[in-house]
């Protein structure tokens, strides 16, 4: 088995009651893009718990950010809250009793949160396919004239050079 990542994605966030739902509409988005529907409810519960576990012991004076992170490896699918070294540590929380996951140390200060959920059965990480997306023009583009949307090279030239990405332009 290969236990590479061979996806993830991430979000930080304040640690802040809103922080819970943000976190559940993270995991669904994330599942969904990656054709992982059947997964989203139990991955959004789950990481909602542990960020929940986190706001609960938070500050909420002076909140911190957290690092969610969402990671294909192997035949799993791993979540991740990442907080800082000066965070309150977050108790255990029952809603992970029974599952593989844990509370994890990191060399730079910080704690790590995880859970690992299996992938449905079959499935492993380098068989998930990638998110697509197709080209499209903007609704106010389809409206107009394939002339009007045709670029002048001069003009990109010139906003080249503003944006400081090229040296040759000279003015007229």
């Amino acid at each position: 088995m290969n236990a590479r990542t061979e996806q993830v994605d991430d979000l930080q966030l304040v640690a802040l009651p809103s922080a819970v739902n943000c976190a559940e509409l993270f995991a669904r988005f994330s599942l969904a893009e990656w054709s992982l529907r059947p997964m989203q409810d139990e991955a959004a519960h789950v990481l909602g718990h542990l960020v929940a576990s986190v706001v609960d012991t938070a500050n909420h004076r002076a909140p911190r950010f957290i690092t969610l992170r969402l990671r294909l490896s192997g035949n799993m699918l791993i979540l991740e809250v990442e907080i800082d070294p000066y965070a309150p540590k977050p108790g255990p929380t029952n809603a992970l009793k029974g599952r593989h996951a844990g509370i994890l140390q990191l060399d730079d200060g910080c704690t790590l949160l995880w859970c690992e959920l299996p992938l449905p059965t079959g499935m492993t990480a380098s068989a998930v396919p990638l998110p697509r997306r197709e080209p499209r023009r903007s609704p106010a583009a389809e409206g107009l004239p394939p002339e009007a949307t045709e670029v002048d090279p001069q003009v990109m030239e010139r906003l080249l050079y503003g944006l400081g990405g090229s040296q040759g332009w000279q003015g007229d």
